[in-house]
Formats: structure tokens, C-alpha cells, sequence
């Protein structure tokens, strides 16, 4: 029984980082689907969605309006929720370029903010942001121009993420994004990515659906327009820089929220797990969300059974090496309370956090809490 729980948990892990990778990339070489793009200007709305963003706000909205795109098929929202520091204030004083703010009142959550906002969007294309993230100069012609094919619904752009402060975790985060990008691209290239990043990806806003507030809507929106035919694509040259965070603790409790939102987002979704009606979707939601939200729970199975199977050579040393990635990322958490650990430790302290992200997240939404809200995680 160790032996077939072992390789079972052992082939799953596989499969979650580098078997369906690998099929993906495989298939992306005998089969493509290119999107058609052209040189199109639509109007498009920019949607800035903001709480308590005074420190940041005001070099946004300059930054955007200093973007490469006529600027009367610009119109730029910002949804403030119940922001109760001057981000407002902020906001209004480029009301003369044509900013206009859009005021949530109560605290609802970024879903709900946006749900209100695009009921005042003007533009055919929405493009989703936040207030921190900066972007290309050209980053709305390289999203627009692909919606020059019919078939696209929604594009997404891809994070540049900048480990400034040199962390382990922000190196693991880094090395993370890079394998992420090239798994958007492959499946781009193939048909359709599954979601998007929330502060860089667009819509048609003919297609645009009111999500629960509770609901991630740049996994969400994507896959409600992905149920009704239409292709969403990874533009890789609409490039959002960010830097990573500095401590495990501030990924854990983005991730926390995030992966939970996620959880719910497919659990609202779950139509799209029935192989028959939504063959591609069912089977890349189950490899790249499910699997990979659920690998702690793998990885567990396998070292458990891998424990009573330590009187033979091959599995004594699979157990050695698993123990050595346990201490590594142990090691990494407990030296980021004094110092900044080697960056070695990046991607096991990384993947650790998202792991232990991932467990809180699971229990969080067999409890029913739901993380509507979120709080500015700054370094």
C-alpha cells in the first residue's frame, strides 16, 4: 500500500510541475492557433481599482495618461472602496484630464468596486489595473491590437516582476512568474489561457458579467467569457512591472487571500469541470488550478508513504532529498526574522509559503469565510 499511495502521490507532483508542462509544450509544436492582429485603435476604458492609495495614486494616473494612445479613446476610472485617506482627494484633482473617480461606499471588495465602475465604462475594450503596478508605454496597443481577431474575448499581459531588495522569497517569486509566463504563452499559443493577472488584462465590455463580490474576477471573468466561445490570450509584449514582496509572511497572506478567492471563484464555476461539455477547460482546470493548489496534500501522501519505505536504496534517498527541502525551506522562514536568508533557499522558501498559503486557504472555504476585502500589503 506505501509503495502504490507513493508513486501515485509521486506521479500527481510530477504532472502538477512538469508532465503537463511538458504535454502543453509538446502539443504547442504540432498544433497552432494564431490569433490575427492588426494595428486597431477602439475606445477603450481604463479602470484603476484602488483602497487607501495616496502614496501611489497620483504618479499612476500620470503614468497612464502618459501611455501611447489617443487620448480621446481614453477614458480612465478609478474605483475607489471606502478608501478613508486623501486617495479620493488625489483622484480629483485630474478630473480636468479627464479622470473620473467612481466611489464605493462601505468597504465591498475590488469585485464589487469593479462591478460598479464598468456600469459607467464608455470604452469597447476594458483594461483592468491597479494602483501601484506601471506599465510599458505601449502596453494598450500591443493588448488592442489582438482584438482584431472576433474570437478574442479577453487578453492578458504578462508581469514583470523586479526582485529589487535581492530576497529569497522575492527570488522564488521571480523564477515562479518566469515558468508561469512561459505556460501562458504555450497555452496562447494552443487556444486559450484559463486566467489572467488581476492588474494587467482586458475585455471586451460587451462581454463584461457582474461577478459576487466574494468571486476573484480576474480568474472568473476570463472563464465566463471562455463558457460563452471566446478565446483569451496572453499578450507577452504588454509587459506590468511590480516588485516582489520582501517576506514570506506578506506572500503568505496575499497568497492566502488570492488562492481562497480562487477556491470560490471555481466552486461558482463548476459548471466547467463536466469533460464532455468543456473537454479543454475541465482538464487544464484540474491540472493547473486543482493540482497545484492541492500539492502540500501530495506532497505529504508521498513523504508519509516514502517514510516506511526507507529499508531500500531508491526511496531512502527520495526521503533524504524531501527532508533536505523541508530543512531548506525551515531554515529560510526562520532566518527571515533576523536577516535576509541566501537566495539557495529562494525557491524552497517560496514554494513552502505558497504551500502553507494554499492549506489555510483550503480551510478557510470548507469553513465557508469568505475574503472579499483586501488590505495594501506594502514592504
Amino acid at each position: 500500500m506505501s509503495i502504490i499511495v507513493f508513486w501515485t502521490a509521486a506521479s500527481l507532483l510530477v504532472l502538477t510541475f512538469g508532465g503537463y508542462s511538458l504535454v502543453i509544450m509538446l502539443i504547442s509544436v504540432f498544433f497552432r492557433d494564431s490569433v490575427r492582429q492588426a494595428a486597431i485603435e477602439p475606445s477603450v476604458t481604463f479602470l484603476i481599482t484602488a483602497y487607501n492609495e495616496q502614496l501611489h495614486i497620483g504618479d499612476k494616473l500620470a503614468h497612464t495618461l502618459s501611455l501611447d494612445y489617443p487620448r480621446e479613446k481614453l477614458q480612465i476610472l478609478v474605483a475607489s472602496d471606502g478608501s478613508s485617506d486623501d486617495t479620493d482627494r488625489i483622484v480629483e484633482r485630474f478630473s480636468a484630464e479627464g479622470v473620473r473617480l467612481i466611489r464605493v461606499e462601505g468597504r465591498r471588495g475590488k469585485t464589487a468596486a469593479q462591478n460598479e465602475a464598468v456600469k459607467h465604462a464608455s470604452g469597447e475594450i476594458i483594461i483592468f489595473s491597479d494602483a501601484t503596478t506601471h506599465y510599458s508605454s505601449n502596453v494598450i496597443r500591443k493588448l488592442v491590437r489582438n482584438y482584431a481577431d472576433e474570437r478574442v474575448g479577453a487578453v492578458g499581459g504578462r508581469f514583470h516582476y523586479s526582485n529589487n531588495g535581492g530576497t529569497a522569497v522575492g527570488l522564488g517569486t521571480v523564477l515562479f512568474w518566469k515558468y508561469e509566463t512561459l505556460l501562458k504563452s504555450l497555452l496562447s499559443r494552443i487556444w486559450s489561457i484559463i486566467g489572467c493577472s488581476g492588474c494587467i488584462y482586458s475585455i471586451r465590455s460587451s462581454l463584461y458579467v457582474p461577478l459576487p463580490p466574494e468571486i476573484i474576477s480576474d480568474l472568473c471573468e476570463p472563464l465566463k467569457i471562455l463558457e460563452k466561445g471566446y478565446r483569451v490570450v496572453f499578450e507577452p509584449d504588454a509587459i506590468a512591472f511590480e516588485e516582489t514582496t520582501t517576506k514570506a509572511k506578506q506572500e503568505f497572506a496575499m497568497r492566502v487571500r488570492v488562492i481562497s478567492r480562487g477556491m470560490h471563484g471555481l466552486l461558482y464555476m463548476k459548471s466547467l469541470f463536466n469533460p464532455i461539455r468543456h473537454p479543454f477547460l475541465s482538464v487544464h482546470l484540474f491540472f493547473h488550478k486543482l493540482l497545484r493548489w492541492g500539492f502540500p496534500l501530495t506532497m505529504a501522501a508521498m513523504f508519509i508513504a516514502n517514510a516506511f519505505l526507507l529499508d531500500r536504496p531508491f526511496y531512502l534517498a527520495i526521503f533524504v532529498l524531501s527532508s533536505l527541502l523541508i530543512v531548506a525551506a525551515a531554515t529560510g522562514a526562520v532566518m527571515e526574522r533576523n536577516c535576509s536568508p541566501p537566495k539557495v533557499l529562494g525557491l524552497p522558501l517560496y514554494l513552502a509559503t505558497v504551500g502553507a498559503a494554499s492549506l489555510v486557504a483550503m480551510y478557510r472555504v470548507i469553513k465557508g469565510k469568505r475574503a472579499t476585502v483586501w488590505e495594501t500589503i506594502r514592504s
